[in-house]
């Protein structure tokens, strides 16, 4: 199947590690130009850029959701370099599990930091879209993929401000698919997924039977992999896809 991916300008934010990653790799494959953001790993997002074809086909750009001077120095510095933007994954994330004062339980929590943390995981995104969008419409096609979780919809043990954040883009989506440009808008929500978190929680004895229990609960039977998540992103932020729009897909296993 053509894609129609070739020389198609493609930013992942949050791409040095687990989905982003993955994603960024089938991109490449796919014959896009790949930009992906870093917040704290630089080494490890320029040695992508030599997996992705070098720097005649990709590059790697500072990125902090929290900050919104970052996020426009990101965007519009991917913008200039490319030409503009064809297709935006939003998949990065400001998670703080295990940060003292973060994880507490939701009546001990500081307003202010939850505030902070919810603020970066909605407002973030909606700010990247926004300066990538304009472009997409203007120039009759685009395709936006914002990651989620189906915590949005399940929740989990203390995650309010995560599921309630995950929950704010699914609503967003849904005011953004009415672009009728040819720009098309999609979440993609994923279960437990094997990244570098979810080691550290199997090999942590105080959250491993968490996890197993996950396990026990999806019908497939096993956590996915990143790349079972990045096959969907993919198809998603292509010219196969023709028309989905305004999806909240789970890529859960059957969760």
């Amino acid at each position: 199947m053509d894609l129609g991916l070739t020389d198609k300008r493609v930013l992942i934010t949050g791409g040095t590690r687990g989905i982003g990653r993955a994603t960024a790799l089938l991109y490449a494959q796919e014959g896009a130009r790949v930009a992906i953001t870093y917040n704290s790993s630089a080494d490890a997002a320029h040695k992508l850029v030599e997996e992705l074809g070098g720097p005649d086909r990709a590059m790697a750009v500072p990125y902090e959701l929290r900050d919104p001077a970052s996020i426009v120095s990101a965007v519009d510095t991917v913008r200039e370099a490319f030409g503009g933007i064809d297709v935006l994954v939003a998949n990065a994330l400001w998670f703080t599990w295990g940060d003292p004062g973060e994880d507490d339980a939701f009546e001990d929590l500081d307003p202010e930091k939850w505030t902070r943390r919810f603020r970066a995981n909605t407002e973030g995104h909606m700010l990247t879209a926004q300066r990538v969008v304009k472009d997409m419409r203007a120039n009759g096609w685009g395709r936006v993929v914002l990651l989620s979780s189906i915590t949005a919809q399940y929740g989990m043990w203390r995650s309010e401000i995560y599921s309630g954040s995950k929950a704010a883009l699914h609503g967003f989506a849904k005011g953004l698919m009415w672009s009728q440009h040819g720009v098309l808008v999609n979440v993609v929500a994923p279960g437990a997924t094997r990244t570098e978190f979810m080691e550290q929680l199997l090999e942590d004895p105080d959250t491993r039977e968490m996890v197993e229990k996950e396990i026990e609960r999806t019908p497939s039977g096993r956590i996915s992999e990143p790349e079972d998540i990045a096959k969907l992103i993919l198809f998603l932020g292509s010219g196969a896809n023709g028309n989905i729009n305004g999806e909240i897909i789970h890529t859960a296993g059957g969760r």
